[in-house]
C-alpha cells in the first residue's frame, strides 16, 4: 500500500477512534498523559502494520487489541515500574515523616492545648490529664483522686466542655 493511502487511513483511524482509545489506555495505565502516549504509539505500531491487517476482524477490534497490548507493555516497563517504586517511597516517606512544617505546626497547636488545659480550675484539670494525657481509665482516676466515680465523670465532662469554648475562643478547634 502506497504511503500517502496509509496516512489516510490512519487520520481517518484517529479522528475516529482516537477518544475511545485514549479512554481504553486510562482504564490500564490511570494517568491521561500516559493514555495519550500509549494511543500515539498504538497508532504508530498500526501504521507500520497496515500492510498487514487482513481483515480478519474490525479495524477497531484490532486498534483496541494493539492499545491493550501497549497499555499492559507500559506497565511491564522498567520505566513504569521505577516510577511506581518511587511514588510509592515517597508516600510512604510522606505518612512516617510528617514535614517539618506539619510538625511545627502540629507542636504549636499541642502547646497551646496544653496552657489551656493548665488555665482550667484544678478539679478539671487533674481529671482530664489522668485520661487524655496518662491514659488511665475512670476506675483508676477514681482510685488516684479518692473521688467518687460519678464525680470523675462529671468533672470530666465539664472540663471537656470549657476546654472546648476556650479552644473555639483560641482559634484551636473549630465545629
Amino acid at each position: 500500500m502506497e504511503e500517502s493511502r496509509k496516512e489516510i487511513i490512519l487520520e481517518e483511524m484517529m479522528v475516529e477512534y482516537g477518544n475511545d482509545l485514549v479512554r481504553l489506555a486510562f482504564n490500564y495505565v490511570k494517568d491521561k498523559e500516559t493514555a495519550k502516549d500509549v494511543v500515539q504509539n498504538s497508532f504508530i505500531k498500526c501504521y507500520k502494520n497496515l500492510d498487514n491487517f487482513r481483515n480478519e476482524s474490525s479495524v477497531k477490534t484490532w486498534l483496541y487489541r494493539i492499545t491493550i497490548n501497549e497499555s499492559k507493555d507500559y506497565l511491564r516497563s522498567w520505566h513504569y515500574r521505577k516510577v511506581q517504586a518511587k511514588s510509592f517511597v515517597q508516600e510512604a516517606a510522606k505518612s512516617i515523616l510528617p514535614s517539618t512544617e506539619d510538625k511545627v505546626i502540629k507542636e504549636s497547636e499541642n502547646q497551646q492545648i496544653r496552657q489551656l488545659i493548665f488555665s482550667l480550675p484544678k478539679s478539671y484539670r487533674t481529671v482530664i490529664f489522668l485520661y487524655y494525657y496518662k491514659s488511665l481509665k475512670m476506675d483508676e482516676i477514681v482510685e488516684i483522686t479518692g473521688l467518687n466515680i460519678s464525680t470523675v465523670k462529671t468533672r470530666l465532662r465539664r472540663g471537656k466542655q470549657k476546654l472546648k469554648i476556650m479552644m473555639k475562643e483560641a482559634g484551636i478547634y473549630e465545629e
